[in-house]
């Protein structure tokens, strides 16, 4: 374990966390076509950063920025890192960002269609959960040795974090739709709400229990405990946040310009959505890791089959 490795995938994550945050405030503030062209803005490397231009072209500057981070660490682990699976983790979340910033470059250049929209904002979800992988891959508390601990019930912990997982990403492609669905100053649609909705309701359900799980069963586990429960504090956070995001969107139609209750509230919910994902994964990845399947698992799977 190299402490210093490990400190700059944090901050190349960090900085991805910052990237959504960004781009969130240009969706929020209907900067994305502030400027026609892409990679340049308005035909200049640094326009003067006035109006909208300051979110739209400040988002190329801050993903410029993550994209060389990201060149960094993947130069870091392969001279560091001896897992070669790890290595090759950091090569696809460089790869990852090179697609996202073709995407965020299709975005402009197909005038903000909607498919290409929610495809660059959920692909930039997936790049936050592989920068934070890579944190938790590269740290002392993964590295360390661990006892396993079975799994005696009848429904693993393992299985009900990946379902939780997976629920929260549908979740997130179907944000990401609602959001580039219309513009401030329109209404959004009924049907994408009521869907979004819905899956707020699965992910409260899937996540709830697989931390409530954790809790109960792995009391003693800290290793476990503490992501389940930062989880279930982001969750809460994030169900307020949406249900604040969609009382601010309901006035937003009649306001000249998006104003900054909404914008603020918008953003949050979409950043903490981003963290709500990533404390998912860590839960998952550290459940592999320490919980062991249960005996009738291993037998079921070992037993030859009677003829």
């Amino acid at each position: 374990m190299h402490r210093a490795l490990h400190w700059f995938a944090l901050l190349v994550a960090g900085a991805t966390f910052f990237l959504i945050i960004a781009g969130a405030l240009v969706t929020s503030h209907d900067a994305g076509l502030a400027t026609p062209d892409w990679p340049l803005s308005n035909g200049q490397v640094f326009p003067k950063m006035v109006g909208n231009l300051f979110w739209e072209h400040g988002h190329r500057m801050v993903a410029t920025a993550v994209g060389m981070l990201t060149i960094g660490l993947v130069v870091y682990l392969y001279k560091k890192e001896q897992r070669r699976w790890v290595r090759r983790l950091g090569l696809l979340a460089l790869l990852t960002v090179i697609a996202q910033g073709l995407l965020g470059g299709l975005t402009v250049k197909l005038m903000l269609h909607i498919a290409v929209s929610t495809a660059h904002a959920t692909l930039a979800q997936l790049f936050f959960c592989t920068t934070v992988s890579l944190a938790v891959f590269t740290s002392r508390s993964w590295s360390e040795p661990r006892g396993t601990v079975d799994e005696k019930a009848t429904l693993p912990v393992r299985y009900l974090s990946i379902a939780a997982a997976v629920t929260i990403f549908l979740q997130l492609i179907l944000g990401a739709t609602l959001r580039h669905s219309a513009t401030w100053d329109k209404p959004l649609p009924t049907d994408l709400m009521l869907a979004h909705i819905g899956g707020a309701i699965a992910v409260a359900l899937v996540l709830a229990g697989a931390a409530f799980m954790i809790l109960r069963r792995h009391a003693g586990e800290t290793f476990l405990t503490r992501p389940a429960t930062i989880a279930l504090a982001l969750l809460a956070v994030q169900l307020m946040l949406g249900v604040a995001a969609y009382l601010t969107r309901l006035a937003s139609p009649d306001d000249p310009q998006p104003l900054n209750p909404m914008v603020g509230i918008t953003v949050a919910h979409v950043a903490c959505g981003a963290l709500v994902f990533a404390t998912t994964i860590v839960m998952t990845l550290r459940a592999f890791k320490v919980l062991r399947s249960t005996d009738s698992e291993l037998n079921l799977a070992t037993s030859p089959q009677r003829v």
